[in-house]
């Protein structure tokens, strides 16, 4: 790598270490952001010089600023998505729910798919990318975010199949649908998070004392849209299993815990 660019990744790297776990990352991530190529490039066939807007990437990540904010966009299972201010940026603990609906739908694929709280469209176009001759329709309540979704439905070729509709969760809709996933807000609103996850919405982060003011709504209304032989992947805090599975086991609901790669409770497997 040509010294130009070595130094300015080692003088960024050192500064982003007191605010990330993942200085080098980070940085390699902007200055490929910065010069508009991909960070396989960067490293494997580095240019020989530094773009000036590679200092202001740096210093709006030393503000916290979220590195999918700035660079507009975040992987997920095997898409990218479009990101930004307003939405709720993707985190591989989710991809959890994706395995489980996979594991369930081996043998029949679903024909019906929803997606409650959708955000730039995470759980449904993933979901929509492995069953492609599924229908889905995500609900948010943030029309900034559904601009999101939509917009990556049109990327991924998956608005034949995608449609979105600003909603307060299943309220108002009717119909089953074979997948149910959903990523509710599950944080205590008394909970310190990190100042970059603080620049994500509140409204998809925090849900009253417990942390289950959003499951105690979503519970009836899954147990309501949810097909016979089908199933619903809900994303929990890991420390939320027995209570949440209580909440869908009062709807006559049968529950099972999966856990993320990091051996935490994460998703909770709902069928009838």
């Amino acid at each position: 790598m040509e010294s130009q660019v070595r130094q300015a990744l080692i003088a960024a790297t050192a500064r982003l270490a007191t605010i990330t776990d993942t200085p080098r990352l980070d940085a390699e991530l902007l200055l490929a952001h910065a010069l508009g190529i991909t960070r396989d490039r960067l490293i494997l066939d580095p240019p020989d010089h530094v773009p000036a807007g590679f200092a202001a990437l740096i210093e709006r990540r030393m503000a916290h600023e979220p590195l999918a904010y700035i660079t507009g966009r975040r992987d997920f299972w095997t898409i990218t998505l479009a990101v930004g201010p307003g939405v709720l940026i993707p985190r591989p603990d989710s991809e959890t729910l994706i395995e489980a609906a996979l594991e369930h739908f081996a043998a029949r694929p679903p024909a019906t798919i929803l997606d409650l709280g959708t955000g730039p469209g995470t759980l449904l176009l993933a979901a929509l990318y492995e069953f492609q001759n599924a229908q889905g329709l995500g609900v948010d309540a943030s029309e900034v975010a559904l601009d999101y979704a939509r917009r990556n439905a049109d990327a991924l070729c998956l608005s034949r199949q995608a449609r979105f509709e600003q909603g307060d969760w299943g309220a108002g809709l009717s119909g089953r649908y074979d997948l149910i996933l959903c990523n509710p807000p599950y944080v205590e609103s008394d909970a310190a998070l990190a100042p970059e996850v603080l620049n994500e919405p509140h409204s998809a982060l925090f849900a009253g004392p417990e942390g289950l003011d959003d499951y105690r709504r979503l519970a009836p209304q899954i147990a309501r849209l949810l097909a016979p032989e089908g199933c619903a992947c809900v994303e929990i805090g890991y420390t939320q299993a027995e209570a949440v599975s209580a909440l869908f086991a009062a709807q006559g609901l049968s529950v099972l815990v999966r856990r993320d790669l990091g051996g935490r409770d994460r998703c909770l497997l709902v069928r009838r």
